[in-house]
């Protein structure tokens, strides 16, 4: 048994998509990330940087595992699926990944920040963010020209990216033009496992606004 300590943010939403796509019998905490919740003592115990989300695995001694791209290295691993194991297919999935962790994940992080939050608005911050943002997006956009997923087979590449480029609209960056990233996007939302995980951790739109705010603010 997975327990998930989770809320509803594209950092969340990885580890979801991940636990429906395989089928794993997991239970769900949500953190209130509006509480602050997620820098409590007690949360702090299991990732020490008071982030979400957070997966402990019961079957193994109640291993924690924080980051999440960490985490669908370690679900994938343990499953054996969305990695291959051949070491340069292996390498390339985990090229895609740390392409989405270091560069797609913050530089948006930062476009919904100074587009949306920020005190004041600094349009120097603004353009440089969406910029990058968009520029990240058009090497999507060239990897996807001639294959449905980023690396061959569907793996955790694509779950890690989708739930970031699916708030392009809340980072002002429109993907109409991008029509092979649009195109992926597509092919994600109809995944039943991708739609299944998108709910989690409930579906109460007043909570997803509420905990996606904090998100947006840079709360988890």
């Amino acid at each position: 048994m997975i327990q998930l300590y989770t809320a509803p943010t594209p950092n969340g939403w990885k580890a979801s998509i991940m636990l429906e796509e395989l089928g794993a019998r997991y239970s769900v905490r949500p953190i209130r990330l509006d509480q602050g919740e997620q820098k409590e003592p007690w949360f702090l115990e299991l990732n020490p940087n008071g982030r979400i989300p957070v997966i402990v695995d019961t079957e193994t001694e109640n291993f924690v595992v924080f980051e999440s791209g960490a985490i669908l290295i370690y679900l994938a691993e343990k499953h054996g699926r969305f990695l291959p194991t051949d070491p340069k297919a292996r390498c390339e999935v985990i090229q895609w990944l740390m392409f989405q962790m270091g560069g797609v994940g913050p530089m948006q992080g930062q476009a919904h920040v100074f587009l949306r939050y920020a005190p004041e608005k600094i349009e120097y911050a603004i353009k440089r963010y969406q910029g990058e943002t968009a520029r990240l997006y058009g090497v999507l956009n060239a990897r996807l020209k001639d294959r449905e997923y980023l690396v061959g087979e569907y793996s955790i590449a694509d779950i890690a990216t989708w739930p970031w480029v699916r708030l392009h609209g809340w980072a002002g960056v429109e993907i109409d033009d991008l029509t092979h990233l649009k195109r992926w996007c597509e092919t994600m939302e109809k995944r039943p496992a991708v739609q299944r995980g998108f709910e989690v951790p409930g579906s109460d739109p007043e909570a997803q606004r509420r905990w996606l705010k904090e998100f947006q603010k840079g709360n988890a």
